[in-house]
């Protein structure tokens, strides 16, 4: 039973529509740079289909935040009564389609990272795991939803029923989720020891690996705040589910837009190389033509086909050991 301290439903609806607010500008505006990075001088067949799609449904996704505003004015203005009683009503529908928002988004980005967990690996008994766990995501998904739609008026059931599923369910995509990403970090680790003769290759893994862990890290920190909520008391969960939806799509565009500034600060790095390199044989051959010589100017230049970390590997031939493509992050 909750205490008589703890944050009542109508004060933790404002907070959570606030904080819901704006971590959705931030997710739209990380939208913009991910679709900017996918697309910016590439051709349509270039783009990653499949993680175009996804960044394009957590957008969707994202306007969770909508039903939140909608509930927010019918239970302060709208409502007939006490606010609070609205708001602890887990039958009303738009209750039902925001959580059945928040698990349809959950599954999808968990199902993101086990994707780049195999494209990475290239191996399907990699993902068994994260895969048996995303099954149990959507069990425990499905079943909260169920019980939150079959809600009587005493609200016995979300007591009792909905708050135990809601925390396995969080505790299972934590799970999911730590289990996805530490695959995935370590596959790059150990590719980064393969190609560790090539500086610029383990500089770029290097990025990526930290990459990974970050956005792993931002999401388990909410995901374990709201376990802990689920498992006490109180209202505070509510406020930690409706700031989780806007969680995930940072976390998703989080990494494309950071590998893709990585991608384009050692493009350029190699590009101003060239260029001074470039300049000064220009100065060099001004320099004789002055003279009555006849100078044979002799420039050879190669092309290293092999494509590592989403870059041109200029730093040695190809070897035939494995490589990492950024595609499987960046699109």
């Amino acid at each position: 039973m909750a205490s008589t301290s703890s944050m009542s439903l109508d004060t933790a609806t404002i907070i959570s529509t606030a904080l819901e607010g704006i971590l959705y500008g931030f997710s739209v505006l990380m939208f913009i740079g991910t679709m900017w990075s996918m697309t910016y001088k590439r051709s349509m067949r270039d783009v990653n289909r499949p993680v175009a799609a996804a960044a394009v449904l957590l957008l969707v996704l994202s306007t969770h935040i909508v039903l939140g505003i909608i509930r927010a004015e019918y239970g302060f203005v709208t409502y007939q009564g006490v606010p609070a009683v609205y708001f602890a009503d887990a039958s009303q529908e738009t209750f039902v389609i925001k959580n059945s928002i928040y698990v349809v988004q959950t599954l999808l980005g968990d199902a993101v990272a086990i994707y780049r967990c195999y494209i990475v690996w290239q191996a399907a008994w990699v993902i068994i795991l994260p895969s048996l766990l995303w099954c149990g995501v959507a069990v425990t998904g499905a079943l909260s939803v169920y019980g939150d739609s079959q809600t009587s008026s005493t609200g016995i059931i979300s007591a009792t029923v909905n708050m135990e599923c809601m925390g396995a369910f969080c505790g299972l995509t934590l799970a999911a989720n730590l289990s996805s990403s530490g695959l995935l970090a370590y596959r790059i680790w150990k590719i980064e020891r393969n190609v560790s003769s090539s500086r610029t290759s383990k500089v770029m893994t290097t990025s990526i690996m930290r990459v990974i862990m970050d956005s792993a890290i931002l999401y388990t920190i909410a995901l374990l705040a709201t376990v802990a909520g689920s498992l006490c008391s109180g209202s505070g969960p509510f406020v930690l589910i409706d700031t989780l939806t806007p969680i995930i799509s940072i976390t998703f565009y989080m990494v494309i837009i950071r590998i893709a500034i990585g991608q384009n600060s050692h493009t350029q790095i190699l590009t101003v190389r060239g260029g001074i390199t470039s300049e000064t044989e220009r100065g060099s051959s001004s320099q004789y033509s002055m003279k009555p010589l006849q100078v044979h100017v002799s420039r050879s230049m190669h092309t290293d086909s092999t494509r590592v970390y989403g870059t041109w590997n200029q730093s040695r031939p190809p070897t035939g050991k494995e490589s990492l493509d950024c595609d499987a992050f960046s699109g």
